[in-house]
């Protein structure tokens, strides 16, 4: 399995234009969005090694990057993942009998298209195989984003909270970043609570005592009560619950990462690469068009019924939406979030989310050299995410298109 990792990262390495930066690097921005809510028009960002050391109003040249007609951002962060999830060689979302040597090549290419993207960071839940991912990225035998994972995740709705508390020790054995819990139903089956409120409680505490975070796929009212009451860090989806549900979760400081702009629109575009699977039933899909119609307002909902609630961004990215994660973003800002508040949501909120605020996250000295460009202005076009000319993480420079950042 080592041997088939390092042939997946000879692939990336060549599809990557990769520069080490030794002397100091000046970044020349007509825009600059700090990744913390504020912006500065003409401005220069000085990068020394693997970090951001100097960030100054004006062309203080001379600059190795000119990006005067595109915007210079923090690397963006997706703290909802699934980067090995793939298409089999028949198109299909079933990775069951594929060799492992084929399954690393389709990690690598996942990772690949996601930094592309301008993701240098993302949290992929629910799999052992990124423990070894995010091994491999760490010591640079693979390129892609930093990765954080939860290695597998908790479903087991006969467990006891003992048996709970165990399955949190073993995750923090093999060195998960946090726990992923399921604890209802999917929205296309009716998003029930299918842990009790006992086995919840003793799943995020233990987590606590292990230090680590946890991420609860819950989808109703019902659900999402025993998450609040059981004191876990981060409701995912949440595409039934109510505005006193939100309330409450504000009031409580527990955070929402909904996914309204890429999951479900993914699995509709691909729905005869995944109906026959599991629970992609026919049916299934008939609730998840049903479900697409009203997901603006829906959403709309979520982000103005309770201005206290702290909202993540997490994409949920599976088979189909490698490197399109950016298509979250743009579904709320399209569906009335402002554009700053959706570009503080992918970096210093995420960072902060997943403990990492004081390495990534935004562009101010000191903190790791995660910079991206873009073709556009993103406040005013948030398409402009898209359109990615630019990608440096730790200071290297993966992507570069010169003729994008003239135009």
């Amino acid at each position: 399995m080592k041997m088939s990792l390092v042939a997946a990262a000879a692939f990336t390495f060549a599809a990557a234009q990769v520069h080490a930066a030794d002397a100091p690097i000046r970044i020349h921005a007509g825009l600059l969005v700090d990744g913390a809510g504020g912006s500065l028009k003409d401005a220069t960002v000085t990068v020394q090694g693997d970090k951001i050391v100097a960030v100054e109003q004006g062309a203080k040249g001379p600059w190795a990057f000119d990006f005067t007609k595109a915007t210079v951002l923090p690397g963006l962060i997706d703290n909802h993942v699934h980067i090995t999830w793939h298409f089999n060689d028949d198109g299909r979302a079933d990775m069951k009998g594929i060799p492992r040597e084929k399954q690393a090549l389709r990690w690598a290419e996942n990772l690949n298209k996601t930094l592309m993207a301008g993701y240098t960071t993302v949290q992929s839940i629910g799999s052992a195989d990124d423990l070894l991912l995010r091994a491999e990225l760490a010591t640079g035998h693979l390129v892609g984003p930093r990765l954080l994972t939860s290695s597998t995740s908790f479903s087991n709705q006969a467990a006891t909270p003992e048996e709970g508390r165990a399955f949190v020790r073993a995750r923090k054995a093999e060195g998960a970043d946090l726990i992923k819990i399921f604890a209802s139903k999917s929205s296309r089956e009716g998003g029930g609570a299918t842990l009790s409120a006992e086995v919840v409680a003793a799943l995020c505490d233990e987590a606590r005592k292990q230090g680590l975070r946890t991420w609860v796929h819950a989808h109703g009212d019902d659900s999402i009560q025993r998450v609040v009451a059981g004191k876990c860090t981060t409701v995912v989806h949440g595409s039934l619950a109510t505005p006193p549900t939100f309330k409450l979760m504000a009031d409580a400081g527990v955070l929402f990462e909904p996914t309204v702009g890429v999951v479900t629109q993914n699995y509709v575009a691909h729905e005869k690469n995944y109906t026959g699977i599991g629970n992609y039933t026919p049916e299934a899909f008939v609730n998840m068009k049903a479900f697409l119609k009203n997901q603006g307002p829906r959403w709309k909902a979520m982000f103005t019924s309770e201005p206290k609630l702290i909202i993540l961004t997490g994409s949920d990215a599976v088979a189909g939406a490698e490197g399109r994660n950016a298509e979250e973003v743009i579904f709320r800002v399209q569906n009335g979030w402002p554009a700053m508040d959706g570009i503080v949501s992918t970096t210093s909120r995420n960072a902060k989310a997943i403990g990492l605020e004081a390495s990534i996250g935004a562009i101010k000295p000191g903190l790791q050299a995660d910079i991206i460009a873009v073709e556009g202005d993103p406040l005013a076009d948030i398409t402009a995410l898209r359109r990615v000319s630019f990608v440096m993480k730790d200071g290297k420079v993966y992507r570069y298109e010169p003729s994008a950042a003239k135009n």
